[in-house]
């Protein structure tokens, strides 16, 4: 509800008239009084562009005008919806804020530098940017002191101020809190390193300390330890021996037949 009050008065963008008796000393000319009245009927009706012509062609007449300024000012505003994009030099609200900007500084009565801060408050509010809305709230006030709008602003935007450096702060401490855990786990990492190389060279020096015994002969090429190729090559000796046992066997029954053959009477 409260957020819906604000978005109303933002919204609240008044014309300033030729009539108003805070404003009976800035000088007119008929021409200028004439462009004014014409582009305020506009803006009554909602037809903001062109009352924002008829308020240049007051400006043209009387280049000075801070009336005429203010009011096209508003008109730009209210073209442009009060967004907060005011980068761009052709955007309505950017225009408008530059108008305003200087007529908070150099407006001829307290009522317009009043009405400038007061759209510039609001600007600033719409751009979120709440410290620079305080400010300029407050600068309206000292200029008119019974703006009950202005001071009905100020009060939101301190709020809207103080939950936000709350944020801040509370966003600051959470990225803190982050950095300062990932440090606290890289530094355990770096640690447990540490102990693990220190272990390793404690390892190392101990085995250079120890007298070396004698090893057991290790598995030849194969995967064969010398006990088992011993026992193999044992195993095929045996076998040839058999082999050639075999073969003397039968050369000698060979040679028997060959004699028993040749002494053989015809």
């Amino acid at each position: 509800m409260i957020k819906r009050i604000v978005i109303i008065l933002l919204l609240c963008l008044t014309v300033t008239t030729m009539t108003s008796a805070a404003d009976q000393d800035v000088p007119t000319v008929k021409k200028e009084r004439n462009h004014i009245r014409a582009g305020n009927n506009l803006f009554n009706k909602k037809r903001y562009a062109e009352a924002e012509v008829e308020y240049r062609k007051a400006l043209q007449v009387a280049p000075q005008s801070a009336i005429a300024q203010f009011n096209l000012a508003t008109a730009l505003l209210k073209q442009g919806g009060g967004s907060a994009g005011q980068d761009d030099k052709n955007n309505p609200v950017k225009q408008a804020a530059d108008m305003l900007t200087q007529l908070a500084k150099n407006a001829p009565t307290k009522s317009l530098r009043s009405k400038a801060n007061y759209d510039l408050g609001n600007l600033a509010y719409a751009g979120q940017d709440y410290a620079q809305a305080v400010q300029l709230y407050k600068q309206a006030l000292r200029e008119n002191p019974s703006d009950d709008q202005a001071r009905y602003n100020l009060r939101m935007a301190q709020l809207k101020l103080k939950q936000q450096q709350q944020n801040q702060n509370k966003d600051k401490n959470q990225n803190q809190d982050k950095k300062d855990q990932e440090k606290k786990d890289q530094d355990k990492k770096d640690q447990q390193k540490q102990d693990q190389q220190k272990q390793d060279q404690q390892q190392d020096q101990k085995d250079q300390n120890q007298p070396k015994q004698d090893q057991p002969k290790q598995q030849q090429q194969g995967g064969m330890s010398q006990q088992n190729a011993e026992q193999v090559l044992k195993t095929m000796q045996n076998q040839e021996n058999a082999t050639q046992q075999r073969i003397n066997a039968a050369r000698a029954q060979q040679e028997r037949r060959e004699r028993a053959r040749t002494n053989r009477k015809w």
